[in-house]
């Protein structure tokens, strides 16, 4: 047996003990008068004979976290959701019962505690215990008591056990929620609606994506795992929803990285008689605020590098940046075969030997310039071959109204104007489905119904995805995307 199973088996056997000494090791109904926070809040710069003049008792419940037991008096760190507070034992202060509990305890238990607060020599504040609860018998030990759980793997595996011996990670997280609720905030003044859309459907679309297929027994038909909502979110707008946005589960069978999980969290909004260019100045003032909200500054530190997100963010055109950022000889911008060379000369091996000059140049753009744009940037101008859901510039519909912001070497933001013409998006359409039947399982199908939403009619819109699991990674200072998703998916999990 290892030293590890011979912990757990003596904690299995302390239960044993317990339920036959007729004493629940996991009861119910426990009810503490106070969260540490608000103790420490209340009594904090309490010296120790003011704290003598505070009379009532005071009552609270955590997991030990630390031990140290001096013969007939001990030491106890308690934590609960709020922080931590010093527990103090005397054997004296004790029945038989109550101290034979407190030797029974293990680091990892949930113990309920009432008593009275005074300073120790070293001046911390802490807990003289009067009464001991056990609330929940921990089996297995923490790792490394209690602090230092270092291995990724198992941090991302056992997320339950990071979070307990990793207090960074919690606090990662509670920013996550913080940043989204800064996000629903910031919508619901502006009139948005929060809505919600399918997660599975019969026909993928929204994006550019290879698609998860389930099986639904009683319809006896394939359905598809949401990539996008976009496309139910605009028969909304058509049916009169204004303003709308969701934060929306999406999911996408491709690959895993630092950057990617197949289940991941967008924000997608659409604004009726709006442009992609209003919606690059609402964006502005979207990450500004969230900044400001989270770290009261909208300068943030990401892996040693300050991104400033006080607008107006840099603005360029794909073509713009391919000369300026990516050092592209501006002649292959008007030429495929050059630029296909190009493409070629930098190791690139285009997914279709028939791609447009706009594509090539797109994957030219993926390969010498995305990593170098680390300030805020919006990339504008995309190529219309590779948007099939955008609006064609009125100048030159050769490009469409579409924006993608990236920050740190990383997309953020998609955005366009919408394409609200029917007759366009039905020949757009086609045009994916004609490369999906080619081998591009990333083209999108052919959504009849949507056609004919847009033939009854789609005001001028504007529309956005955000990723919210990128944008938490920047704001949190968070290397991989695994760091700022509770339960990330892993090779060989069944979660």
């Amino acid at each position: 047996m290892t030293e590890e199973n011979q912990y757990v088996a003596i904690r299995r056997e302390k239960v044993a003990q317990h339920r036959q000494a007729g004493l629940n090791p996991y009861p119910n109904g426990i009810n503490p008068k106070y969260v540490i926070a608000d103790i420490v809040s209340a009594y904090g710069e309490f010296d120790g004979e003011k704290l003598k003049t505070v009379s009532n008792d005071f009552s609270i419940a955590g997991r030990i976290m630390a031990i140290r037991s001096f013969g007939k008096s001990s030491f106890m760190q308690l934590r609960d959701r709020t922080g931590s507070l010093q527990v103090y034992i005397q054997k004296q202060d004790l029945s038989d019962e109550q101290f034979a509990l407190f030797k029974s305890l293990d680091i990892g238990d949930f113990l309920f505690v009432e008593g009275f607060l005074f300073r120790t020599k070293t001046n911390e504040l802490t807990i003289h215990a009067k009464t001991l609860q056990l609330v929940t018998k921990s089996i297995q030990p923490l790792p490394e008591k209690w602090h230092g759980l270092a291995d990724i793997e198992t941090r991302y595996r056992q997320r339950y056990v990071d979070l307990i011996a990793n207090p960074q990670v919690k606090e990662t997280f509670q920013k996550r929620s913080q940043i989204v609720q800064t996000i629903r905030d910031f919508f619901h003044a502006r009139e948005f609606l929060e809505v919600e859309t399918p997660m599975m459907h019969l026909i993928p679309g929204g994006a550019a994506a290879k698609p998860f297929v389930t099986h639904h027994n009683k319809l006896d038909t394939d359905l598809y795992l949401r990539i996008a909502p976009e496309l139910y979110l605009k028969r909304l707008v058509v049916g009169g929803l204004e303003r709308v946005f969701e934060i929306n589960r999406n999911f996408r069978n491709e690959g895993i990285s630092i950057q990617h999980n197949p289940e991941f969290t967008m924000l997608e909004f659409y604004q009726a008689y709006a442009t992609y260019e209003d919606l690059m100045r609402l964006t502005e003032t979207l990450l500004h605020d969230v900044a400001m909200r989270l770290h009261g500054s909208p300068k943030v530190m990401y892996q040693g590098t300050e991104i400033d997100f006080t607008p107006p963010f840099r603005k360029l055109t794909i073509e713009q940046a391919l000369v300026q950022v990516g050092g592209v000889p501006p002649e292959i911008l008007t030429d495929r075969e050059a630029a296909l060379q190009f493409a070629k000369s930098l190791g690139d091996e285009l997914k279709s030997k028939n791609e447009g000059l706009g594509a090539i140049l797109t994957e030219i753009f993926e390969i010498t310039c995305e990593k170098k744009l680390i300030q805020p940037t919006f990339i504008t101008a995309y190529p219309t071959e590779i948007s099939p859901l955008a609006r064609r510039n009125d100048q030159n519909p050769n490009v469409t109204d579409r924006f993608e912001l990236f920050i740190f070497g990383r997309e953020i933001a998609n955005g366009f104007s919408e394409l609200n013409d029917p007759e366009d998006q039905a020949n757009r359409f086609k045009q994916q489905a004609e490369a999906l039947f080619k081998g591009d399982d990333e083209a999108m199908h052919y959504d009849a119904d949507y056609i004919c939403a847009l033939e009854y009619g789609m005001p001028p819109t504007a529309g956005e995805g955000i990723g919210i699991d990128r944008l938490v990674m920047l704001l949190t200072d968070s290397p991989s995307i695994r760091d700022v998703i509770l339960f990330p998916q892993l090779k060989g999990t069944r979660s």
